[in-house]
């Protein structure tokens, strides 16, 4: 029995509005028109010339997304960032003006100190590690309370809590107690990207991150019958590194997953697990790059930058490249997508990495249709060497959040310095109309996680982030100003998740918390 994971509230990817000052829920928008009806064009830009492609198919039948957005019920978050755009702000709710966040439990995780050529990983969550929140219908928790497959502990609830860990595990928890709610699966290697759950059937995509066993790659897990269903990895690939930190997403009835290969693949989907469609293998100037971000999806286009400072636009119908974008440096953070005034424009900033130190992090505005780009802003960052071996590359690692509200027109992210500017770390607001610098925050230290909002009564927006030295900040959006800090646990590297007025997230010790913010 597959799960119906989609219910009949419908929200589009835009922004917060009120016309009398309040708050609006996006369960009013209406739902969005089917992607067959509104197709962007089959054509190829000359950027694309730079690359030297190649798509191979494995079905030879109907390509075309059909359907609507599913990730559209706001009461969860399946992927990372929550929605086929990336540019969720989650819609957190707090009232008046919040002075202080509290934590509200902490789930320990196993710690396995299995070495790798890459050290040990022991536990809790990495980058982006972002958890998943479901709350479940009546008739689904009826569901996986009739499957003895589904391995529900006593303290299963309609509300859970899904992450994976760096020790190799997946943990379900109950929301409100932290307690685990079913039984963990075994990946058998440590997860650093966010997991994905499929919006329609009961299927957890997992990807692995380091190879401390085989085999490695991306996994399908059943959470009927709470196992593994397959495990890919792509011997053909341009690049061997077969890690798959990128969440995956499904659009228009498919699967598609980035690897860091330096392949993407489309894959079919049914409750028995997914087999693969076509795949686009690309190089730049001879190399194949590895895909660490995200896909963010538009229409029948799919957006995603990876480690040489490639910036790609897909056609997922036919998964050929649309346009080509050179940023500079290697791209960690995911492609947020944005529209405004009826067009779709794209987010994305670099690392200083591959052009040396100092360097700089070029966060570019770019038209999503063609490429083109809309405007730049460059900021001096550095890398700092710990050791002969051991580098901390400067620029962003997080995903951009975009402001609505009181905070219409900007566009926050967490930049890492490294000794280019006072802070390690800094939080910075920028134009989205020009991409000028309206305010910089700086921080205790170094940022890799993404921040996130919360929204009052008034529209006022409140962001919530952490630090590489395990602080947790709450900052007001319009002025940059920092309202309340305190240390939480070691070191904050995971994006968190926001449920109502509490967020949820993973640190890089064992300690996953959740927080509320009052």
């Amino acid at each position: 029995m597959a799960v119906v994971m989609m219910t009949a509230l419908t929200v589009a990817c835009g922004k917060l509005s009120s016309s009398n000052g309040e708050a609006e829920q996006r369960d009013t928008i209406p739902a969005p028109v089917p992607v067959e009806q509104q197709y962007l064009p089959d054509t190829a830009y000359a950027s694309v010339s730079a690359l030297q492609f190649q798509v191979e198919k494995n079905d030879s039948s109907d390509a075309m997304l059909r359907g609507a957005e599913l990730y559209t019920d706001s009461s969860r978050v399946l992927t990372f960032r929550k929605n086929q755009w990336r540019n969720a702000d989650f819609a957190g709710r707090v009232t008046g003006t919040p002075s202080k966040i509290e934590v509200a439990w902490q789930f320990d995780t196993y710690m396995d100190n299995t070495p790798t050529r890459l050290g040990t990983w022991a536990g809790g969550s990495g980058w982006t590690g972002q958890p998943l929140y479901v709350h479940w219908t009546s008739d689904e928790v009826k569901h996986w309370q009739s499957t003895p497959g589904a391995m529900l502990t006593p303290d299963f609830s309609d509300q859970e809590i899904i992450l994976g860990s760096l020790c190799g595990r997946v943990y379900f928890l109950n929301f409100e107690t932290g307690k685990e709610s079913r039984q963990y699966l075994d990946a058998g290697n440590p997860i650093k990207g966010t997991v994905s759950l499929d919006p329609e059937l009961p299927l957890l995509y997992v990807g692995q991150g380091v190879p401390a066993r085989q085999p490695f790659g991306a996994q399908v897990f059943s959470l009927d019958e709470h196992r593994r269903l397959s495990l890919f990895n792509d011997s053909r690939a341009w690049r061997s590194w077969q890690a798959f930190d990128s969440s995956p997403l499904v659009a228009g009835g498919f699967l598609f997953w980035p690897g860091e290969n330096g392949s993407l693949y489309k894959f079919r989907r049914s409750a028995q697990g997914i087999t693969l469609h076509s795949t686009l293998r690309y190089r730049v100037q001879g190399a194949a790059p590895g895909i660490e971000s995200s896909i963010s999806v538009y229409r029948n286009y799919g957006f995603f930058a990876d480690n040489h400072g490639n910036v790609l636009a897909v056609n997922l119908n036919t998964m050929k490249p649309v346009w080509h974008y050179r940023n500079m440096d290697d791209t960690d953070g995911t492609v947020v997508c944005s529209e405004e005034d009826g067009k779709p424009y794209l987010y994305t900033a670099c690392e200083v990495d591959k052009q040396g130190d100092p360097g700089t992090c070029r966060l570019v505005k770019l038209n999503a249709l063609d490429g083109t780009e809309v405007w730049r802003q460059e900021i001096n960052c550095k890398r700092k060497r710990f050791s002969e071996k051991k580098t901390l590359d400067g620029g962003m690692y997080a995903t951009p959040l975009i402001g609505h509200g009181d905070c219409e027109g900007m566009l926050f992210a967490n930049i890492v310095r490294n000794g280019a500017a006072q802070a390690a770390g800094e939080f910075t607001a920028f134009s989205t109309k020009d991409g000028k610098v309206i305010y910089t925050t700086p921080l205790k230290q170094f940022v890799w996680t993404s921040p996130v909002a919360f929204y009052n009564e008034k529209n006022e927006l409140f962001v919530v982030s952490g630090d590489s030295s395990g602080n947790i900040y709450l900052i007001r959006g319009r002025t940059g100003e920092i309202l309340f800090t305190m240390p939480v646990a070691y070191n904050f590297e995971s994006s968190p998740c926001v449920v109502g007025n509490a967020l949820v997230v993973g640190s890089r010790t064992n300690g996953i918390y959740k927080m509320v913010v009052k």
